[in-house]
């Protein structure tokens, strides 16, 4: 049969529930590619010179890049929206794997009894977006930023994992930092903190500005950052 990658990747994905990287991606293709193409030429000098009970293979390429697996897997990620399949491709830090789509959300939880998917307010949001774009970073710098007192929501980020002290600041008092954790990272649907997306205000030089502003701009009205995320 010829090889068509999309389709290859698909019935790889489907199989398992585990994220599969490039890496992974690329030991199972070379693993069959070696035992399917090596036997066809093993036997091509055979009478017949053919394998009755398996397809051939001569027409896989002989490597597989990383980058014709992301661009694969970009196509059939749009294939899948634009088709409205009911389940799309998602890629998490530990690689890619398929999931159900977010409109049939409801129904896959009724079934396994799971509760609705987490939300955050607001505060908790913003109180995130600062963390995720400055980390590490003090709770009275997130303060400084939000213009108000951020122990609830740090406390809830804390409680839902996404948030976790990461040692403390060369400050006086020795002030507890804080960063993003992965379980952060699988719920924004980001590989790496370098995919967060680009912003004009919350961004690592407009939080560290902000920060650094002299506390005479901001002690007069408690003016704080619109993040508004």
């Amino acid at each position: 049969m010829d090889f068509d990658l999309s389709r290859w990747l698909k019935a790889i994905l489907f199989s398992t529930s585990d994220p599969l990287d490039v890496k992974q991606i690329q030991e199972v293709y070379n693993r069959v590619r070696e035992q399917f193409v090596g036997r066809n030429d093993e036997d091509a000098g055979e009478e017949d010179g053919s394998l009755p009970d398996n397809p051939s293979y001569s027409s896989y390429p002989v490597l597989l890049t990383s980058t014709s697996i992301r661009e694969a897997m970009n196509d059939l990620t749009r294939e899948l929206e634009q088709t409205n399949e009911v389940y799309r491709v998602l890629l998490t830090k530990e690689g890619y794997r398929l999931c159900i789509a977010p409109e049939y959300g409801d129904w896959i939880r009724a079934l396994r009894g799971e509760t609705k998917p987490l939300k955050l307010s607001q505060a908790a949001l913003e109180t995130l977006a600062i963390v995720a774009y400055r980390q590490p970073v003090t709770r009275s710098e997130m303060e400084r930023i939000r213009g108000v007192a951020v122990d609830s929501a740090l406390s809830r980020l804390i409680e839902l994992e996404l948030v976790v002290a990461r040692g403390r600041a060369e400050l006086p008092g020795r002030p507890l930092q804080y960063g993003t954790t992965p379980k952060f990272m699988d719920f924004c649907g980001l590989e790496s903190l370098s995919d967060l997306p680009t912003s004009d205000i919350v961004s690592s030089d407009r939080l560290d500005e902000w920060v650094n502003r002299p506390l005479a701009e901001t002690d007069d009205g408690q003016e704080s950052l619109d993040l508004k995320v």
